[in-house]
């Protein structure tokens, strides 16, 4: 079964907002933890990753449950967060995040190890109908 994908709408909202709010729930203190962070798009998938790798809270919290709260704007959905292994999938996301975002985000050659951001790559597709 294919995930879910956001719609040509929720993508366009996706590439024009610089900064969008992550909430995931804590994977010990079981409470909502909000943060907020850059996301990019192909014009097809939506990635998040964390600057520091995966030794932060919110990644940490991806991995343990796989799912968290997108809002974009004044919009907001469900998502489900995959854990991008491929390095290149991992790659191609710190490229699309560097048009976005300039010098800030540092990508790796193909043969040389993943940055930190790269190792905490998420996709994000959405769990219902996507953002409303």
């Amino acid at each position: 079964m294919n995930p879910a994908r956001f719609d040509r709408s929720a993508l366009d909202a996706i590439a024009a907002q610089r900064e969008v709010k992550l909430t995931t729930i804590g994977r010990r203190s079981g409470k909502p933890r909000t943060v907020t962070i850059w996301i990019a798009t192909d014009g097809e998938r939506a990635y998040v990753r964390s600057g520091g790798g995966l030794a932060r809270d919110w990644p940490q919290n991806l991995l343990a449950r796989g799912q968290a709260t997108l809002r974009v704007g004044n919009r907001a959905t469900e998502v489900a967060a995959r854990h991008v292994a491929d390095p290149d999938e991992a790659r191609r996301s710190s490229r699309l995040a560097a048009q976005k975002y300039g010098r800030y985000v540092k990508a790796s050659k193909a043969g040389e190890p993943l940055t930190k951001g790269e190792t905490a790559v998420f996709e994000l597709t959405p769990k219902d109908e996507g953002l409303r």
